[in-house]
């Protein structure tokens, strides 16, 4: 039993209710990432005035980016969540069979994992059928790129 805005649902009306959540999420982020991708197009063939502005466009590039591959990343495991649905294989742990908790699920609606396994997965250095790359979010450059100081500097006077 799962209560629900103060009345009780069974498994299979918590599941519809999930279903309808994860379909709008699923919409949401779509239309999301159809915007961030023409948004990115519209920039990119704008001409940029000085150093600065091509600074500040190259910075939004980015982040608009990065934004987008988290946001399609999430979409990605959304439309699995909604295909093990229509299998009749939501709600079961992909690694040991076992059923996920509703709370779970009420909590990450496309979790694919028991919250052992995610433990055991994330323990392992995987992330549930995801790799995080790490080097996304750290400052680093390619070991054979050879930058100085002097290569970056600009003159904004």
């Amino acid at each position: 039993m799962v209560f629900q805005g103060g009345s009780i649902m069974n498994r299979n009306e918590a599941v519809l209710h999930l279903h309808q959540s994860l379909v709008k999420r699923r919409d949401a982020l779509r239309k999301a990432l159809a915007g961030d991708l023409s948004l990115l197009q519209e920039l990119n063939a704008q001409a940029s005035g000085d150093v600065v502005d091509a600074a500040l466009d190259s910075a939004q590039d980015e982040i608009s980016s990065q934004l987008a591959e988290v946001e399609s990343r999430e979409l990605a495991r959304i439309e699995d969540a909604l295909k093990r649905m229509r299998n009749g294989q939501y709600g079961k742990c992909e690694e040991c069979g076992c059923s996920i908790p509703m709370a779970r699920l009420q909590a990450l609606p496309y979790a694919a994992l028991c919250i052992d396994c995610q433990r055991d997965a994330e323990r392992d250095g995987g992330g549930g059928g995801y790799t995080p790359d790490w080097s996304r979010l750290l400052d680093t450059s390619p070991p054979d790129l050879d930058l100085s100081l002097s290569d970056i500097e600009m003159d904004v006077s």
